[in-house]
């Protein structure tokens, strides 16, 4: 589950946001926000998933009206998982191209343009026969001519690694409308990607989770290995102050838009409503300490975050350093950081394909344990749905998912391929998720209950005072509800069409995205309705009935502890739970053929 929280964001986006918003100062909003709303929700996705013992769809058998909220998560874990593997995929190509014994990305070879250099280019007028030209500094000197009086001025250069990104990694068209042709080596990195994930899930958690093993501990050992290195360089203690150190800035807090970041990267870091925690935690035994692993993936990954951004920090302090600009000036995040940034900067170091190949091995294996997760949401609503189906074809289903989200992905492999990936990630990647989160709070505490859920939960791991679920209750009631609307209702107020740097999207790509919106939205709505027209009743007769709780919902503790599963149960059981209360999952080698949600 830590492979899982842990992802790419730790690395190329929250070192970022830190010296963006205050240094050191925005760890007080970011640890407030991970109490207050991103635990909170981990610990309840995790509870859910494993009392029940099922996906994120048939889960809501506590309270069918929300079975939607299922149904959206895995298409959005669906769309991600579309483009998260086009960057693994990326990853891939730069770890194949480190290979070499000078990294192509170290200069200005044969792909650059003139635009391409590491220091700006001067250049002056010079007056020849009453005709002004302009000309390069270095020319004119060669040449012993003279430049005009106050005419020098210097041009910004695009660095290698810029230029190499675009011209030779994407060969980048000037828009989404100009989709160009595949890039050949991006789609077979693409293909090996999701070789890479189908033959980790093809026996599923079991054959997935010895690989995590590697791809969970291998980022760790990497950071360290460049935090270490970034130690013994010149400029390294620079850009440490600033990301964390003497540029902190107590007085960013009183920007809202420091909150909502801290709010924002919590959430996504944790990865919660993509379903993903729900599917995985219905692995888990009955009597799993759930809270435990909540807090220790919750407070791991924050540590992860931090810990991150001083080996990020102190390699671009020296990138700073031997360049004589400031760390401002070399800092950037997301795909700038990771593919032209870092790249740059640790081809100055000594022996830079070593340094580039652990650093995009590391990419690699963060991307792998999230990728997982998402195609083992999309593979445990399939199990829920058709348990037979994928008992007996569990390779062939596998295998044919993955197929699928390989095709769906090529068009992010085209020369427009970037554009398609911030198309998607804009609008199936950020407030749709939030979203869902909050009409999960509501559907799990509201109409299901909060007590009900806290008596799930000491079914699993004991009885607790009521001193300890008051926090919980408050958080899950009252203030992670309310602290997501109003990020909500900001990420709307503020929203903006995405862009690709100067690039604008046309007016047909932002339509096609908000249809990809509906497209994971518009299921809440469906499924309300289709219980609704099952059920008999007036209107209001019909809601009451499929806002409780299915005949068959209950917890996957009887038929565990019957099957030799447990020795004993955490409670009498007999109490609580009604006799035609069953587990629905076959994760557990149980046999179920009710594979539908009965109101």
């Amino acid at each position: 589950m830590i492979g899982y929280a842990v992802g790419l964001g730790n690395v190329w986006r929250f070192p970022y946001l830190a010296y963006k918003n205050g240094g050191g100062a925005f760890l007080i909003p970011y640890t407030l926000m991970l109490a207050l709303a991103g635990l909170p929700l981990f610990f309840l996705e995790c509870a859910l998933g494993q009392y029940a013992n099922l996906g994120p769809i048939l889960v809501w058998k506590c309270a069918p009206i929300f079975q939607g909220v299922g149904i959206s998560m895995v298409l959005m874990s669906a769309y991600v998982s579309i483009y998260y593997n086009v960057i693994i995929s990326y990853s891939l190509y730069y770890l194949f191209a480190s290979l070499q014994s000078v990294v192509p990305w170290a200069d200005c070879f044969e792909w650059a343009d003139e635009m391409c250099g590491r220091e700006p280019k001067a250049l002056c007028n010079v007056t020849s026969g009453g005709i002004v030209t302009i000309m390069n500094l270095t020319w004119v000197e060669e040449k012993n001519l003279t430049c005009n009086p106050n005419s020098i001025i210097y041009q910004s250069l695009q660095a290698p690694s810029m230029q190499y990104w675009d011209k030779v990694t994407l060969r980048r068209s000037t828009g989404i409308s100009d989709t160009g042709n595949i890039v050949w080596y991006l789609a077979l990195c693409l293909l090996l990607a999701w070789i890479l994930v189908a033959s980790s899930l093809v026996k599923g958690i079991k054959s997935s989770g010895k690989v995590v093993y590697f791809t969970a501990t291998f980022p760790y050992i990497v950071l360290t290995i460049l935090l270490i290195k970034g130690f013994t360089l010149d400029g390294a203690m620079n850009g440490i102050n600033f990301y964390i150190g003497s540029q902190s800035d107590i007085s960013k807090l009183k920007d809202a838009e420091v909150w909502k970041d801290a709010a924002t990267q919590i959430f996504f870091s944790l990865s919660t409503a993509f379903g993903g925690l729900i599917a995985l935690s219905s692995y888990n035994k009955f009597n799993n300490n759930c809270y435990l692993d909540s807090i220790i993936v919750c407070v791991t990954n924050c540590l992860t975050s931090v810990f991150a951004g001083f080996a990020i920090f102190a390699i671009l302090g020296h990138m700073a350093s031997e360049s004589g600009k400031s760390v401002s000036e070399v800092a950037e995040s997301g795909f700038g950081l990771a593919f032209m940034v870092y790249p740059d900067a640790l081809s100055h170091l000594p022996v830079p394909p070593v340094w580039s190949f652990l650093f995009f091995a590391m990419l690699l294996t963060l991307g792998l344990d999230s990728q997982f997760a998402l195609l083992e949401t999309i593979l445990a609503a399939i199990e829920d749905l058709f348990p037979k189906a994928m008992r007996d074809n569990r390779l062939s289903i596998t295998v044919c998912c993955c197929v699928i989200l390989f095709l769906l992905g090529l068009p992010c492999v085209t020369q427009a391929g970037i554009y398609w990936i911030i198309l998607i990630d804009s609008f199936c990647g950020g407030w749709t998720f939030i979203f869902a989160a909050i009409i999960e709070l509501i559907g799990v505490c509201w109409v299901y209950g909060a007590n009900q859920f806290v008596q799930d939960i000491e079914m699993m791991i004991g009885s607790k005072s009521w001193v300890f679920w008051l926090w919980w209750r408050m958080c899950w009631i009252y203030v992670s509800p309310l602290l997501l609307i109003v990020v909500l209702l900001w990420s709307l107020a503020t929203f903006s069409a995405p862009t690709y740097g100067p690039i604008q999207f046309p007016t047909w790509s932002i339509v096609l995205g908000w249809l990809m919106t509906i497209s994971c939205l518009i299921w809440l709505p469906i499924m309300a309705i289709i219980h609704i027209s099952k059920t008999e009743g007036t209107l209001w007769e019909r809601i009451v009935k499929i806002s409780k709780p299915a005949a068959n919902w209950g917890p996957a503790l009887i038929q565990l502890h019957h099957s030799g599963f447990f020795s004993e149960p955490a409670i009498n059981i007999s109490k609580v739970v009604p006799s035609n209360s069953s587990n629905n999952r076959n994760h557990n080698n149980n046999n179920n053929n009710n594979a539908t949600i009965q109101s």
